[in-house]
């Protein structure tokens, strides 16, 4: 299989949760500017969404939203997803919230938007993570197991911290716990970050 990744985004959380569930990938640089791959391929005609992640699998299938290819790593390596009676539809509501809730409220950061606008975002963002940070659960946010969930929220904490978003404490802790992994630190360092 094959992930076609930008560096930072989001796709790092489906890089970090193949790591984690010690599934072998391939995975492909696409320039979101350019829309083009590393190896010079036009993406928009391999995804003609143009955005990232997209997880081509073995059989030729490709899965693309991130919320979809994390929920597919987690049907495969079910120790990445939530326990109990509801767990998979815990996990879903919860990858769902990242993405429409936290993972949007970023937008004014990637685009031209006034200081105004970024401020604002700031503090939905800070006002978001509030509610998360009432919600972690022992070490992780499903309790003592890391689920792909942790894997994008870490992608969208790194975001915060580059752009000085207040994060609260039980969050920044978290982050360093997470940041620790050997599946994280991994994934950074082939993703060329610090």
């Amino acid at each position: 299989m094959k992930l076609y990744y930008a560096p930072g985004a989001c796709s790092l959380a489906g890089r970090i949760s193949l790591h984690e569930a010690g599934l072998d990938a391939e995975f492909e640089r696409v320039d979101i500017k350019t829309k083009f791959t590393e190896h010079g391929y036009d993406y928009n005609a391999i995804n003609p969404r143009g955005y990232v992640p997209m997880l081509v699998l073995d059989d030729g299938n490709g899965v693309t939203e991130n919320t979809a290819v994390l929920a597919w790593i987690a049907d495969v390596a079910p120790k990445l997803g939530a326990g109990g009676p509801l767990g998979r539809t815990r996990l879903i509501e919860m990858l769902s919230w990242l993405s429409t809730e936290l993972h949007i409220a970023f937008k004014p950061f990637w685009h031209d938007a006034s200081d105004a606008e970024k401020a604002a975002a700031g503090e939905a963002v800070s006002q978001r993570l509030d509610l998360l940070a009432d919600n972690i659960r022992e070490f992780y946010l499903f309790g003592p197991h890391f689920t792909v969930a942790d894997a994008y929220l870490f992608a969208m904490l790194r975001w915060a911290k580059a752009f000085e978003v207040r994060i609260p404490i039980e969050l920044l802790a978290w982050f360093e716990r997470v940041a620790e992994r050997e599946t994280v630190r991994r994934a950074l360092a082939e993703e060329g970050l610090s």
